[in-house]
C-alpha cells in the first residue's frame, strides 16, 4: 500500500501543524502531530511504531530511512536528560526538528514523522515555573508531541503538574502523561494509579494520547531481556479504554523480539521507545537480536571491525570514557562529546553507521511491531479530519467538580500504589 502522491500534497497542504509551516515554508517533509502517528496504529490495527531517540544525527537518518522503507509512520525523540538544556546528546528539543525535515527534503521521505519532547521531567513543584516558560519554546522548536512525566512525584502532585502544563501545550500536538518511574520490577504502576490519572485529566477535559507505565522495565544497558509485564500492561490498558488512551512503551531496549511482539499484540501500545540500543549499533558495537550490547569476558563492549565508528576512534572514545572513570552505562556521554569527531569521519563511515540503524529499525517496524504500511494510514487520518488539528479520541466523561484540588489530594490518598524504592532514576 503505497502513499498515493495526491493524497500526500493534500496532506502536505493541511496537515503539517502552523508551527512547522512557518519554521518550514517551503519542505516537501510530512512533520505532524503525535496524534497522527498514534492514529495510523490504531487504523492498522495491533501496531506500534518506534519513537527513535536520535542521540546522534546518524540515528536520526537511519531511523528516517528505514521508515521509509517500511512505509511506517514514525516518531523522532529526545528525552530532557538527553537533549534538554542539560543533555549529553548534540540533539535536542531545539534542533531535532530541523534535522529531521532536512533529512526528509534530502532523502524524498514522505511518511508521516512526529516530533517528542520524550520525558519532560516535573521532579518536584519547583520545576514547573520553569517549564511553563521552556514548553513554548519546545513547540517553536518545531516539536510536535511531548510527554509531560512527573510520575517522580506522588500521584495527585503527578495529576495537578500535568493539569497546570496543559495550558503551555498545544490542542492540536500530541499529548503522552506516565504513572510510576522506570523502576524495573519495582515500585509497579497499578490499574488504580492510571485510572486516577486518565480520569482527573479527563474532567478536565484534557485527553491524552498516550499513558506510559512502570510496566517491568528499565532503561539503558541491560543484562537480560527479563522485563516488561504484558499482562499486566494489558489488564490496565483494558481499564483504560473508556478514555480511549493507547499505551506508550518506555525501555523497549531490554526486552527480545517474543515478548515486545507480545505487547504489540495483547496491548493498546502505539508507541515504542528505543534508545540505547540505536546508539550501540550505531557505533559499531555488538549487540544481540534485540539491540543489547554483548559484553566480553572482562565485562566490556565488543566494537565490530568495520561497523559502525572506524576502529581508531572508537578507542579515543573509550580512552575519554576510561579517563573519566565512566562505568558502561555512562558511555551515553560520549555522544555529546564525539559527535563533531564523528560527523567527521568519511562519507563511507557515516553512511555505513546510518545503514546499521536502518536495518535494525526496519525489523521491528516489519517483523516485530507490525507498523508496515501504516504511512497511508496516517495521511487518510488528515484528510478525513480535514486538518493537521485529529482532536480527542474521548469526550469528557468525568464531572470536573469530582475533581477539584482538595477531592485530588483525597482520592489519591485512597489509592493501590506501591511506589518502589526512593533514588534518582533515570529516564
Amino acid at each position: 500500500m503505497s502513499v498515493n502522491s495526491t493524497d500526500f500534497n493534500k496532506a502536505l497542504e493541511i496537515g503539517r501543524p502552523p508551527t512547522i509551516k512557518k519554521l518550514f515554508p517551503n519542505s516537501r517533509a510530512l512533520i505532524v502531530s503525535g496524534k497522527v502517528i498514534d492514529r495510523a496504529m490504531l487504523a492498522k490495527g495491533k501496531a506500534m511504531t518506534i519513537a527513535a531517540n536520535g542521540r546522534n544525527h546518524l540515528i536520526i537518518r537511519g531511523a528516517l530511512q528505514a521508515a521509509q522503507k517500511a512505509n511506517a509512520a514514525i516518531i523522532i525523540e529526545i528525552a530532557r536528560s538527553e537533549g534538554g538544556a542539560k543533555s549529553y546528546c548534540p540533539t535536542n528539543y531545539w534542533n531535532m526538528a530541523r534535522q529531521a525535515d532536512a533529512l526528509c527534503n534530502e532523502l524524498g521521505i514522505t511518511v508521516p514523522v512526529a516530533i517528542h519532547a520524550d520525558h519532560y521531567g516535573i521532579k518536584k513543584e519547583s520545576d514547573l515555573d520553569f517549564a511553563k516558560v521552556e514548553i513554548p519554546t519546545l513547540f517553536e522548536a518545531g516539536i510536535t508531541s511531548i510527554a509531560i512525566d512527573a510520575s517522580h512525584m506522588p500521584d495527585d502532585k503527578n495529576l495537578l503538574a500535568n493539569l497546570s502544563l496543559n495550558h503551555f501545550i498545544p490542542a492540536w500536538a500530541g499529548l503522552e502523561t506516565e504513572v510510576g518511574e522506570i523502576k524495573g520490577s519495582q515500585g509497579l504502576s497499578t490499574a488504580d494509579e492510571a485510572l486516577f490519572q486518565i480520569r482527573g485529566l479527563n474532567a478536565h477535559n484534557i485527553f491524552p494520547d498516550w499513558i506510559a507505565l512502570n510496566n517491568g522495565t528499565t532503561h539503558g544497558i541491560e543484562a537480560s531481556d527479563q522485563g516488561i509485564q504484558v499482562e499486566l500492561t494489558a489488564d490496565i490498558h483494558e481499564q483504560l479504554k473508556p478514555y480511549g488512551i493507547s499505551g506508550a512503551q518506555h525501555g523497549t531496549s531490554g526486552n527480545n523480539s517474543d515478548r515486545l511482539r507480545a505487547i504489540a499484540a495483547n496491548t493498546h501500545t502505539t508507541k515504542a521507545n528505543v534508545a540505547t540500543a540505536l546508539q550501540m549499533i550505531s557505533w559499531g558495537l555488538k549487540v544481540n537480536d534485540y539491540g543489547n550490547a554483548i559484553l566480553d569476558d572482562k565485562g566490556t563492549f565488543i566494537k565490530e571491525k568495520g561497523e559502525g565508528v572506524t576502529e581508531t576512534l572508537w578507542q579515543e572514545m573509550v580512552d575519554h570514557a576510561q579517563s573519566k572513570s565512566w562505568k558502561l552505562g555512562d558511555y551515553k556521554n560520549l555522544n555529546l562529546a564525539f559527535e563533531n569527531r564523528i560527523m567527521g569521519q568519511p562519507m563511507a563511515i557515516r553512511e555505513r553507521m546510518a545503514k546499521r540503524v536502518e536495518n535494525f529499525i526496519y525489523t521491528l517496524l516489519a517483523e516485530v511491531f507490525n507498523a508496515t504500511d501504516t504511512a497511508p494510514l496516517g495521511i487518510e487520518a488528515i484528510l478525513k479530519a480535514g486538518s493537521y488539528d485529529l482532536g480527542p479520541k474521548c469526550k469528557r466523561i468525568e464531572d470536573p467538580a469530582d475533581w477539584t484540588g482538595d477531592k485530588i489530594a483525597t482520592r489519591a490518598a485512597k489509592l493501590d500504589s506501591d511506589k518502589g524504592p526512593a533514588g534518582n532514576f533515570d529516564d
